[in-house]
């Protein structure tokens, strides 16, 4: 991958910031420089396919997987407590509707085959993934953070926000749970995020999916997320090349995910990926079915979906969240299942890339919308933002335009049960009606034909 600008400012805060100098997040969460400057693009609408060059003006466009969010310049001294304080807002998060109690756990993964390609030298690739599973007892496990202290003590500083006045939700997810290993091997599917996101912003569908009964994996692509917390309390920000091709970052990506693939067959075999060979769930490796592989992203991470199955043939399925393509990809065939699934204002009518990848798919393939909905609902912003609105100067207008006007919970819910009406019926082969047209139980879906 190449970029033509030096990359000689890797960020890099170790043991709870212990570099100095002031930090800045790039250009806000992905925003383009005439975003940054206030300026308003004047590029045209989405009315063909322009496989490089995103339309940055749509309202699905990746520069925007933040939104106005993450807008602030983080000070080190933001970053030196990860504590929290009670008295602080509170922030909480649905609840999975599965039968399964859910277990997670984090990993660090190396891929010693790579170099790094946002930073100088010969830097080995590396990973942060958490996997979420379904569990029995939970009983002695403490329920895993929305996102580590020191990240999340980053995270909130991009929106002007402290641990202090903000508390991040406790997941679902109780920490080296054992694997409910009454249920067999477990179906895979991975995550990936928006751009300049982290894989945190997946969790709600991610717990909801395990608890029932999958194996879902979030991958933080290091240096293109905004904040990614390592063992030894190292902090890697955002180090991506401004105007760095979305081709060329989907690249990377699909690498990233074809690397994690390999690493669960190593836990299938038995074996531990991870170089501090931390204790693994009891049950894990006997769980992991390699032989029904899915993936869903949102944003940019769906049109991850599509470039990964193109590299990577074990992804049996793919699901794009209100993702604009880019890249060669969408112009090749796909024989394997997809899923479209878009916003309220977004779908292959308006979106070229879209009406490209369609004319590919010679799988089974399906388009729905979920009206009442923006870009930024297939995302953990969708329940997390308007909580925190009123200490985000937010009004409810603000959230309408940003979050549309469908309820939060029930935004999450929507996606969760369609998710998993896809992916169950391609890779349990358990017919689900919901994909056979309008439900009346769910009259925010249209399907587009």
């Amino acid at each position: 991958m190449k970029h033509r600008r030096p990359r000689h400012r890797r960020r890099t805060i170790a043991r709870a910031v212990g570099t100095a100098g002031a930090l800045a997040v790039a250009l806000g969460a992905g925003m383009t420089p005439a975003m940054a400057a206030g300026k308003a693009s004047t590029q045209p609408a989405a009315t063909g396919f322009s496989p490089d060059e995103p339309d940055r003006n749509a309202p699905w466009a990746p520069e925007n997987d933040e939104g106005a969010l993450h807008h602030k310049a983080v000070h080190p001294e933001a970053l030196r407590s990860g504590r929290t304080d009670t008295s602080g807002l509170q922030l909480n998060m649905p609840a999975p509707t599965g039968p399964y109690s859910v277990g997670m756990v984090g990993l660090h993964l190396v891929d010693k085959s790579r170099t790094d390609p946002y930073v100088p030298g010969s830097t080995s690739r590396e990973l942060m993934v958490s996997l979420w599973y379904p569990a029995t007892s939970t009983s002695g496990h403490y329920q895993a953070p929305w996102m580590p202290s020191i990240s999340g003590a980053h995270f909130l500083a991009t929106r002007g926000l402290s641990p202090q006045e903000v508390t991040l939700p406790r997941t679902a997810g109780h920490v080296l749970a054992p694997v409910n290993t009454h249920l067999g091997k477990l179906p895979v599917l991975l995550y990936s995020t928006g751009l300049h996101s982290d894989r945190a912003m997946g969790t709600a569908l991610a717990q909801d999916l395990a608890s029932r009964g999958y194996l879902v994996v979030t991958v933080d692509h290091t240096h293109d997320a905004n904040e990614v917390q390592f063992p030894g309390n190292r902090l890697e920000v955002n180090t991506m090349p401004a105007g760095a091709h979305s081709s060329d970052t989907l690249n990377v990506r699909a690498h990233d995910i074809r690397f994690v693939i390999n690493q669960l067959s190593t836990i299938s075999n038995g074996g531990n990926p991870d170089p501090g060979h931390p204790t693994l769930p009891s049950g894990l490796s006997g769980a992991v079915d390699m032989s029904r592989i899915g993936m869903f992203g949102w944003s940019l991470g769906g049109a991850a979906v599509d470039t990964s199955m193109q590299l990577d043939k074990r992804i049996a399925a793919g699901a794009d969240l209100d993702g604009q393509f880019f890249g060669s990809a969408p112009s090749k065939d796909l024989d394997r299942p997809f899923m479209l699934f878009s916003s309220g204002t977004h779908n292959r009518n308006n979106d070229g890339s879209w009406r490209t990848l369609w004319s590919h798919l010679k799988g089974y393939r399906v388009d729905i919308q979920l009206h009442g909905a923006a870009h930024l609902s297939f995302s953990d912003n969708e329940w997390m933002v308007p909580q925190e609105a009123a200490l985000l100067g937010l009004s409810q207008a603000q959230l309408q335009q940003q979050f549309g006007t469908i309820d939060p919970d029930r935004a999450v819910k929507v996606q969760s049960d369609y998710l998993a009406a896809f992916f169950d019926q391609e890779l349990r082969h358990q017919h689900s009606t919901l994909l056979d047209g309008p439900d009346k139980r769910y009259p925010e879906i249209s399907f587009v034909r």
